[in-house]
């Protein structure tokens, strides 16, 4: 960062916390936008799931349901499709909240669907992550769901920003782009044939500002790896990649001991950390305020190498 922009960013920071008011306002009609949806969700469906990983957007839902419903009253259970490359801090995180809270959690795991053999890698290394489709369609069939409630955002990815607040699915869990129904003055068809779902996302309006201004404001608990730490990585094509037993380093390549945090966290075969030493919530507002890069394109792998784009990953089930 260069001093001009370092100072530009300062000075938005400063005119951040000056407009304090304005921002609670701004995450105030947000939050209400949420908590609506998800009791229009509660009111409209039979068998409805909150897609529920630890990370910081489900957190953010799960802290609106529970504004929504009161603690321990949340009317629908969470559901993680584990692709057993999660990071531990992240899933020992998930049971501990769905603890705290008395929710019924829901996992189930893509290991599962490698033993029936409804998933195939086209080799050991590959990633899982594209692959949680098959086992999540297996958990709609086993639950008979009939919505499930996601985490996305419109900010993350184009395909995302495409995608309406209550998205339909076919028998096959396909989203058909093309055929979208109308959302006008918030009015929702939750109309549904047999076999057919639909996938909900109540923060879709957010962006990765607002989600850590509400965490900031809710002081929302997080996995650690979120903040500032000590970690091995490699720099592989412009990404940090953290070196693991999935993902060691490569031939040729340097280790290094840099300080870090992860913007998103999903499974560790495809998900970065950037070189961050913000320790709290607003350490990464006024980080954030100064990114050029979405945080799916500065910190996953899948996007920036595999062949299949997100819309037809989403056209085939995925999240």
């Amino acid at each position: 960062m260069n001093a001009r922009t370092e100072t530009a960013v300062i000075q938005t920071a400063l005119q951040h916390a000056s407009d304090h008011h304005l921002s609670n306002a701004h995450l105030d009609a947000l939050e209400e936008e949420t908590i609506f949806i998800l009791r229009e969700v509660a009111a409209a469906f039979e068998r409805p799931a909150l897609l529920f990983s630890g990370g910081k957007d489900s957190l953010v839902m799960l802290k609106c349901a529970e504004k929504a419903f009161g603690a321990g009253r949340i009317p629908y259970p969470l559901l993680m499709i584990d692709t057993g490359h999660n990071f531990p801090e992240v899933t020992d995180f998930r049971d501990l909240r769905a603890k705290e809270l008395g929710a019924e959690l829901i996992v189930r795991n893509v290991e599962d669907s490698m033993k029936r053999g409804t998933v195939r890698l086209a080799h050991p290394g590959e990633s899982r992550n594209v692959h949680q489709s098959v086992t999540l369609l297996e958990a709609i069939e086993e639950f008979r769901f009939d919505a499930l409630i996601g985490g996305a955002r419109r900010d993350e990815e184009k395909a995302r920003a495409k995608e309406r607040i209550f998205s339909h699915r076919d028998s096959f869990g396909q989203w058909q782009p093309k055929a979208q129904r109308p959302e006008l003055w918030t009015l929702f068809n939750t109309r549904l044939q047999p076999g057919e779902h639909f996938r909900v996302f109540p923060i879709s309006n957010w962006t990765e500002l607002d989600v850590w201004q509400y965490i900031a404001r809710e002081n929302i608990a997080l996995p650690s790896i979120y903040y500032t730490h000590r970690r091995e990585v490699v720099d592989r094509r412009g990404l940090l990649v953290p070196v693991t037993e999935l993902t060691p380093p490569r031939e040729g390549e340097t280790v290094q001991v840099r300080d870090v945090r992860f913007r998103t966290v999903g499974d560790i075969t495809c998900t970065c950390p950037v070189d961050s030493l913000a320790a709290s919530a607003d350490d990464i507002v006024i980080e954030t305020l100064a990114a050029e890069v979405s945080e799916r394109g500065a910190t996953r792998m899948d996007d920036k190498t595999s062949d299949a784009s997100m819309e037809k990953r989403k056209k085939d089930g995925y999240f």
